[in-house]
């Protein structure tokens, strides 16, 4: 088991305490002495790198590495596993809902994983009943927890405003009448954004996610419209003039995806900034191999040198004052999230669920659709808890490779449907989305560093 990770981001070593997050910003010296999972003797390290370094300055490295792990800084044990054991005992509350209010869409994106929004189904919009009767369900579920969170997903939700609109007001109903908060969220394509709209949901929404793949060639080629048009022209005026209204103590992200198409996605997101957004987001597609817009093995190392080109390009602003937030290089070296959140992931299949138009429930909005998968409705008391327990039991530590690896508090295991879409397996990680996820944690904590010793 690693029980520590080293890393050279540009000309800097660093050295990562897996356990308990401690990073280490070391000369080349001590950065060679260590091995990921214990530090040799004295002798040992002297005879492998006598060709290297003196004996003196091996001898003076090593005492200092040694102090570090009297103090309890790096090799440290691992502490968690009893409680990851222990996570999956008592009873489990629901504190999040990604509320399908449509399964259809007005774009055809290239790549989307719904089927143009239509789940494999056929197209449909939530009503306003089932909408209320998800959040009875998800309040019902909910327990002792306050704080519940709705995304408001689809397709593309706002062809369902209207209903929308009731749904929330419910939703505020719901809070004064159980002492709960319930905080929305929507995902949008910004396609039907108006003025009425846009105050909507600079009013009501706690977090906003607007769509957009990048510069115009790039975008146009995967999202377009069923006619076939691009939709760059539609919604870019759309979106600065939805980021221009947003209240700054609400969130917002705008948000693209890189296919094989774009493997240059520093330049999208390059874009982005020069467009003057500061908060963004570019992800990687996720499709079976055989599709033209698939990332592949051997990609990575563009797709790496995209992610070494974004640090630099964020290191150099956080240096200028002129820094922006790019949501996969969003880190915390302060111990936080909290140790369960490291442990299990989202919660899919028993605190996060997604409920479809006619009222299904399954393990998350990637799920939809696979009957193996159906947890039950929102007209059922009960739901299927063999599914529950088994997504409440797929942690780290159920999963063996995620065990022993060096960014399991970071990744959590991974996304479940990836995992299974990949593998047939929750427990089975998507191989080439742990290696890019890895790159990128590796960016991050270096940025991170990097302003923390700024500061």
């Amino acid at each position: 088991m690693a029980n520590i990770h080293k890393f050279k981001q540009e000309d800097t070593y660093y050295v990562l305490d897996v356990n308990t997050g401690s990073v280490h910003i070391v000369d080349e010296l001590v950065y060679d002495l260590l091995d990921d999972d214990r530090l040799k003797s004295v002798e040992e390290l002297i005879k492998e790198y006598k060709c290297k370094y003196s004996d003196a300055d091996i001898r003076e490295a090593h005492k200092e590495i040694e102090e570090l792990i009297k103090e309890g800084l790096i090799y440290t044990k691992d502490l968690y596993e009893d409680i990851a054991k222990k996570s999956t005992e008592g009873a489990s509350y629901i504190k999040a809902l990604c509320l399908n209010v449509t399964h259809a869409c007005n774009l055809r994106c290239k790549y989307c994983f719904a089927d143009e929004g239509k789940y494999h189904g056929q197209s449909q919009i939530m009503s306003v009943e089932v909408g209320k009767k998800s959040l009875d369900f998800v309040v019902k579920h909910s327990g002792p927890r306050k704080n519940i969170e709705v995304d408001l997903f689809g397709g593309e939700p706002l062809l369902a405003f209207e209903n929308i609109k009731e749904i929330v007001n419910y939703g505020r109903e719901l809070e004064k009448r159980y002492n709960k908060s319930i905080r929305f969220t929507m995902t949008t394509n910004c396609t039907l954004l108006n003025d009425e709209i846009m105050n909507y949901l600079n009013e009501n929404m706690v977090n906003i996610v607007l769509s957009i793949d990048g510069r115009k060639e790039v975008n146009d080629r995967v999202r377009f419209d069923a006619e076939g048009k691009g939709s760059y022209d539609t919604i870019l005026p759309k979106i600065k003039e939805m980021v221009e209204k947003r209240d700054p103590k609400k969130q917002h992200y705008v948000r693209g995806t890189f296919t094989r198409e774009n493997t240059d996605f520093y330049n999208d997101i390059k874009h982005f900034v020069d467009l003057g957004f500061k908060e963004i987001s570019v992800e990687p597609v996720v499709l079976p191999e055989e599709s033209p817009l698939s990332l592949r093995e051997e990609d990575l190392p563009v797709i790496f040198e995209q992610y070494d080109k974004l640090y630099r390009e964020m290191s150099k602003r956080q240096k200028e004052g002129n820094s922006f937030n790019f949501y996969h290089f969003n880190i915390n070296l302060n111990g936080g999230p909290c140790v369960y959140k490291r442990i299990s992931g989202c919660g899919a299949g028993h605190e996060y669920v997604a409920i479809t138009p006619t009222g299904d429930v399954y393990p998350c909005h990637q799920f939809v659709g696979n009957e193996d998968f159906k947890l039950g409705t929102i007209y059922e008391d009960d739901m299927n808890m063999d599914i529950a327990k088994k997504f409440r039991e797929a942690h780290i530590y159920n999963k063996p490779k995620c065990k022993d690896c060096w960014a399991r508090f970071y990744c959590s295991g991974g996304c479940q449907a990836n995992n299974y879409n990949f593998n047939g397996d929750i427990h089975k990680p998507y191989e080439l989305g742990c290696k890019m996820q890895k790159k990128r944690i590796e960016c991050a904590i270096a940025l991170k560093a990097e302003s923390m010793m700024e500061e």
